[in-house]
């Protein structure tokens, strides 16, 4: 992949190569149907009118398949075999909001003697705010 970074250059402070999505109403009902999760506050504008959120949102499963596709582009070869994600969702994404995803290397280190990357990870709407962010692990070999 062009995108993906080299790994054995790669250090602490490096920025992963990250991307924009805009969130539409056709992307989250794929989303739903994909995932199975039907959720009225996700499809129902009526509905999701009478919550909290004032009308209806993205599946916050969605904006992490975001982040699982900023690493497997950044880390093509690895990030399948092994990464892992610990993140938190901040704010509720809404239908035309293009979302920002990106990262960046907080550490390099060793586990079982391979090198193993730290990078934290984030989807911001466009005002800036946080909608996910969190830590995510990826071997490097």
């Amino acid at each position: 992949m062009s995108d993906a970074l080299d790994v054995n250059a790669i250090g602490q402070g490096d920025r992963l190569n990250g991307f924009n999505r805009e969130v539409t109403l056709e992307r989250i009902a794929e989303y739903a149907d994909a995932s199975g999760d039907h959720n009225p506050l996700h499809l129902d504008e009526e509905y999701a009118k009478t919550t909290q959120f004032g009308g209806v949102i993205a599946h916050g499963m969605l904006s992490m398949a975001f982040v699982c596709e900023l690493m497997a582009m950044n880390f093509p070869a690895t990030w399948h075999a092994g990464g892992k994600m610990k993140l938190r969702f901040k704010a509720p994404v809404f239908p035309g909001e293009t979302i920002t995803v990106n990262g960046e290397v907080q550490a390099i280190r060793e586990v079982d003697g391979k090198p193993v990357a730290q990078c934290s990870v984030a989807c911001l709407k466009p005002d800036g705010t946080e909608a996910l962010s969190g830590t995510i692990t990826v071997p490097l070999a």
